[in-house]
């Protein structure tokens, strides 16, 4: 009767390490789908920079300001990234520049929807137009560039903290 209980057991094990497996993956999932678990994208924590870091396969350098720190990404394609992280470890603004444009969906995170919705219409209105400027009351984006030289930034008016200028996210 020992043998039969154990044998009985086995399957349960085999159940619960099913289960748990299957919530591990379902978890995982739903971090992937929100852009702020997923990155640090603007307006997300300071927390999942090493989760940019990795994606870009880029090194951290950290400099810390009065009243911000900067999260500086370099990654192997000679692209640089800063993330400005206020001190309450909101990403509040993002800038770039390299020889190609980084991932905007990563670095816009969830603002990325309502920049491509902007910026597509002011595509439509000005097809020649070469510089990106998105100049919302919740959210602004400026690029410019050509091959081998892209630069830009992108932030959110009401994250960045008292005393802050924009023109120091660069």
């Amino acid at each position: 009767m020992l043998g039969m209980q154990s044998r009985a057991e086995k399957p349960d094990q085999k159940n619960s390490m099913t289960i748990r497996i299957i919530v591990s993956i379902a978890a995982m999932m739903l971090a992937m789908m929100n852009p702020y678990c997923a990155t640090a994208s603007l307006g997300g924590t300071a927390d999942t920079v090493q989760a940019d870091r990795a994606r870009m396969q880029a090194s951290l350098r950290m400099t810390k300001k009065d009243l911000y720190a900067v999260h500086e990404l370099s990654a192997p394609n000679h692209v640089v990234v800063r993330e400005f992280v206020s001190p309450t470890g909101i990403v509040f603004g993002v800038a770039w520049q390299g020889p190609v444009r980084p991932d905007l969906r990563q670095l816009l995170g969830g603002y990325f929807s309502h920049f491509v919705e902007v910026a597509g219409t002011q595509k439509k209105q000005e097809p020649r137009r070469r510089r990106m400027m998105v100049e919302e009351p919740g959210l602004v984006v400026e690029g410019a560039g050509h091959a081998r030289a892209f630069a830009g930034r992108a932030y959110v008016p009401q994250l960045v903290p008292a005393g802050v200028q924009a023109e120091e996210i660069q």
